[in-house]
């Protein structure tokens, strides 16, 4: 019980960090903005409730907004992805999942966890850039934003899920 909880700890500060000093400065083209701190949502163990999860993405989408100075934006879609990890996680997942697991390409199967991650980073980047846009001044320009984003911040997240695979038997 205590190992699960320690890693989502590190994982939120690092992912924090990596988010807060060096993805927040990178924007490609004033169109590509990676957000790889959904990680920490994404990543959150099976054995913790439906409302731990909703609240710790709260809490991660808060502590973003704090050093990016978004008022509310992304505690807004963490909050949203943190409801709606559960039922997806049903969907996806046709085995039965056992409670002390972590979401990996090794528990739930590559294409599972690829589908999974890639509609919880879509729905994210959805909420949060038509919360940032406020109107739908140039739509086209918006959905483009959208796509690029989400595009890059799940190939960022497969690749680091790549470098993860851990040996059979293993968290």
């Amino acid at each position: 019980m205590i190992k699960p909880i320690l890693k989502t700890i590190l994982r939120f500060a690092v992912f924090v960090l990596l988010q807060v000093w060096v993805l927040n400065n990178l924007h490609l083209f004033r169109i590509v903005e990676p957000f790889l701190y959904i990680c920490v949502i994404l990543k959150l163990p099976m054995q913790i409730t439906r409302s731990q999860g909703i609240l710790i993405s709260f809490l991660l989408g808060l502590v973003i907004d704090i050093f990016s100075n978004t008022p509310g934006m992304h505690a807004a879609a963490c909050t949203l992805i943190g409801f709606l990890r559960y039922p997806l996680i049903r969907v996806y997942v046709e085995k039965e999942i056992m409670e002390n697991v972590t979401p990996s390409y090794h528990t739930f199967g590559s294409a599972a966890f690829m589908r999974y991650a890639a509609t919880l980073t879509a729905i994210h980047h959805v909420t949060l850039f038509l919360i940032e846009s406020v109107s739908l001044f140039d739509p086209v320009f918006l959905f483009l934003r959208i796509l690029a984003s989400v595009v890059l911040t799940t190939v960022c997240i497969f690749v680091l899920e790549a470098f993860n695979v851990k040996r059979k038997g293993s968290d």
